[in-house]
């Protein structure tokens, strides 16, 4: 009997692979928009996902206005797609939950078992909802002007689905019963696995899925068009870069600037590591913190009201020039934020007053697992203090700084746009126009996706080059690496 039993719990163990799988490709189909099985109508916005589609009513039925008013659409039907939209995210919920739970002891997974097939009927008759919401889209008097679309990921989630809820069904009847005495276990290296989860979601959704954009810079596309091989012009857009003198000139303009201020940036990386030092040696416990706190807060003031700061300080009626007109100094008041000169210099200060508390942070929590036996040892031995810091605490910090450092180089060519954006203006503008605010001018602005979408590309690439490359570097010289 326990021989049976093994063999069956081999075979569970074998499906639960492609259970998982399984659940995993439903996951993936709730980002997906070209796979919405709610999208039954071409007045749904081809762009929304199924996610996006259960979580936002207002947003699934956005172009219904007038198919409401005409009554070629009753109000019902969609909200039928709302609510099996919504389910159907609820029941994928669920499976992901049996899903994980599959990694626990025999008890773990017999509840995960009912629970993935819970989710799996959930989605199965969620599905049939959107299948009669579509019949009876299907059915308007006016199809012309609503427009049916039978999904074409209908059939491939509704397989998944109903391939989950087979193997879930058959699942609970080949793993034995878990006896009442058994506790809920699951081993440690698969609760750290599954406290990882969310963050590799987040980064695959933000980091990964939006690659799929990368497909607009091989056709020549304008907003609102659809992609298809009418449009399609290969390399085109790649070419352009070399091609076209003027924007040649604009690159070479643009990338001078990103390198000039990204080197300024490596230049001065070691500053919040020396700023880390000086508040660690402070004898003075209330005095650091409130340094720390005063440094730190600016970070998360966003740009825009940074610029303001700098408007009340350094404008025609700001805090200087009125203090050196009523002093007699200066006639009149004289606007410092339209002067173009050193406007790299003027960036990296305001960046480095923005930032440099917050990048301090890190070294900090490095020089606290510093071991304090050394500092003692030292002292013992006649070290001063600047010997102990420049002999201890500085090559304690030297892996931390190696890797930001390294990180550094990786992304020389993404400076961010949001302080320059708010910074430019008509004096400065040939010498602040970084990489990134390039791309959004000429993306947003002039509407130019495609170029910008090779731009955002090669940019992507290169980074990756660097890092390897830095990487490299590193592992010859100090015979560490960081991938």
């Amino acid at each position: 009997m326990s021989e049976s039993k093994t063999a069956r719990e081999k075979v569970a163990d074998k499906l639960y692979i492609i259970i998982r799988i399984a659940i995993l490709v439903s996951v993936v189909f709730l980002f997906i928009p070209g796979l919405n099985p709610a999208r039954i109508s071409g007045l749904i916005n081809r762009n929304l996902s199924l996610f996006t589609s259960g979580l936002s009513y207002s947003t699934l039925v956005d172009g219904f206005g007038r198919a409401f008013k005409k009554e070629w659409v009753d109000p019902a039907t969609m909200k039928l797609v709302y609510a099996s939209a919504l389910c159907m995210c609820l029941g994928i919920a669920a499976q992901v939950a049996g899903g994980c739970m599959s990694l626990g002891n025999r008890k773990f997974k017999c509840l995960g078992n009912w629970i993935t097939l819970i989710g799996s009927a959930i989605e199965v008759v969620c599905m049939s909802g959107i299948y009669i919401a579509y019949g009876q889209i299907a059915q308007t008097p006016k199809p012309k002007k609503v427009e049916p679309i039978f999904p074409d990921g209908f059939w491939v989630i509704f397989a998944v689905g109903i391939t989950l809820l087979v193997l879930s069904l058959v699942q609970s009847f080949l793993l034995p019963k878990a006896a009442k005495e058994d506790k809920y276990e699951m081993e440690s290296k698969y609760k750290l696995f599954l406290m990882f989860m969310p963050f590799l979601a987040l980064v695959g959704v933000f980091s990964y899925l939006p690659l799929w954009g990368w497909r607009y810079a091989f056709f020549d596309y304008k907003v609102g068009d659809t992609l298809s091989m009418d449009n399609f012009v290969g390399f085109k857009w790649f070419t352009e870069l070399i091609k076209n003198p003027a924007t040649v000139r604009d690159i070479v303009r643009v990338l001078k600037n990103t390198l000039a201020m990204s080197g300024l940036g490596i230049l001065t990386s070691w500053l919040p590591m020396a700023f880390a030092i000086f508040l660690s040696e402070m004898k003075n416990l209330r005095f650091r913190r409130f340094v720390q706190t005063f440094t730190t807060v600016p970070n998360f003031i966003s740009w825009v009201l940074v610029y303001a700061i700098a408007f009340c300080i350094f404008s025609t009626d700001g805090f200087i020039s009125s203090i050196m007109v009523n002093l007699g100094i200066w006639d009149q008041g004289v606007n410092m934020l339209m002067n173009g000169d050193h406007t790299w210099i003027k960036m990296l200060a305001w960046g480095l007053w923005k930032g440099i508390g917050w990048s301090a942070i890190i070294y900090i929590a490095a020089i606290s697992g510093i071991d304090k036996q050394l500092y003692e040892a030292a002292t013992v031995d006649g070290a001063g203090r600047f010997q102990r810091m420049w002999h201890i605490t500085v090559p304690g910090l030297i892996p931390t700084f190696c890797v930001l450092l390294l990180m550094s180089v990786a992304n020389i060519l993404s400076n961010g746009m949001d302080q320059y954006l708010v910074f430019e203006n008509a004096t400065n503008t040939d010498a602040i126009m970084v990489l990134d605010l390039y791309v959004y001018k000429l993306g947003i602005g002039k509407g130019s996706i495609s170029l910008t979408t090779v731009i955002s590309m090669l940019k992507s690439i290169i980074s990756v080059v660097l890092l390897f490359l830095a990487n490299g570097v590193s592992k010859a010289v100090r015979g560490e690496s960081i991938v």
